[in-house]
């Protein structure tokens, strides 16, 4: 049988005509290896925040970002690309004249680009660090506007993530205001499965629908209620959905649903808007200056402040580098 396949190889390589093939000719696999050979390559580096794992490109010297939404979504595939929840561009500033070091975008493992990604950020800042820069801290543009990452001395990232935004309308969310500054906070709502649930909506910069329970893994079907409400009429623009239990005064636990990315480790965001809901709710108070409510994410814990003094929240955790590498576009 060894002689054989030996014989078929042979015949293989060196044909007598066309006719006697009993495999696909040689133009076919040749045209396939061409295509590989004329296949884009990208040098990219691979990150993770609590295992929020993003594709980082350096793109410093250019304004766009140098892959489309759709080679975006293959090099964020499992199986058949490098794998990831997103891939984070490094950009100039859109203007020479404006006060930013550089600026970030993000296209989702579906392809739709969120506004801002708190775990994305800190990945980037360290991405920025490992590439060389410097500065103990830096002002990047987004479109969720300005936001300010500080490599602190023990290898943990601070980023001052700004103001959260509470009105209703503004997250944007449907659901009728039903408490000050317009804002929705535990309001009834059932969802299209037709479950009850009192949901409460902050953005911080990308819209976050927050579920308080009594019990993460018997109170929630997490497959099913975290798309049902991730596209709940509610929220025009889809939401980001966190499931959250209070553990105490200073310690929460949740469960995030991204928004175009599904079900994730971690969401550094998300951790900001459920630690401002808890607050609004009275479910905790306001954590002492200088010091945060740990959310266990999980992937791991964020520290979160949000400041009475300027009404700013403050996101402290990892960005860790995982693996650099080329990859071939397909």
């Amino acid at each position: 049988m060894f002689r054989h396949l030996l014989l078929a190889a042979s015949a293989v390589l060196a044909p007598s005509s066309v006719q006697s093939w009993s495999f696909p000719p040689p133009s076919l696999s040749l045209g396939r290896s061409t295509r590989l050979m004329a296949s884009r390559t990208i040098d990219f580096a691979k990150y993770e925040g609590l295992g929020n794992d993003f594709i980082l490109i350096d793109d410093r010297s250019n304004s766009d970002p140098s892959l489309t939404p759709e080679e975006s979504v293959r090099l964020c595939d499992r199986n058949f690309g490098v794998g990831g929840d997103g891939v984070i561009f490094a950009l100039r500033p859109s203007s020479a004249d404006s006060d930013f070091d550089v600026r970030m975008r993000i296209y989702n493992s579906d392809g739709s680009e969120p506004e801002m990604c708190g775990n994305g950020i800190r990945c980037y800042a360290q991405f920025l660090k490992d590439l060389g820069e410097e500065a103990g801290t830096f002002r990047v543009e987004t479109l969720a506007g300005p936001i300010v990452p500080v490599m602190n001395d023990d290898g943990t990232i601070t980023v001052d993530m700004g103001e959260p935004v509470l009105a209703g309308p503004d997250v944007p969310c449907s659901i009728a205001p039903n408490a000050d500054l317009e804002s929705v906070v535990e309001a009834p709502h059932s969802d299209r499965n037709g479950k009850e649930w009192k949901i409460s909506a902050v953005s911080m910069g990308n819209p976050h629908c927050i579920v308080f329970v009594d019990d993460l893994e018997t109170d929630v079907d997490f497959p099913v209620d975290g798309p049902a409400l991730e596209s709940d009429p509610a929220f025009p623009a889809k939401v980001n959905v966190e499931f959250v239990q209070v553990v105490s005064e200073t310690h929460l636990r949740m469960k995030v649903w991204e928004r175009g990315a599904g079900p994730t480790l971690a969401c550094g965001t998300g951790a900001c808007a459920l630690t401002v809901a808890a607050i609004r709710a009275g479910k905790i108070p306001r954590s002492a200056p200088g010091t945060g409510i740990r959310v266990d994410l999980p992937g791991g814990p964020l520290f979160i402040e949000w400041r009475e003094s300027n009404n700013k929240c403050y996101m402290s955790g990892p960005g860790t580098l995982s693996f650099k590498g080329t990859a071939v576009l397909k």
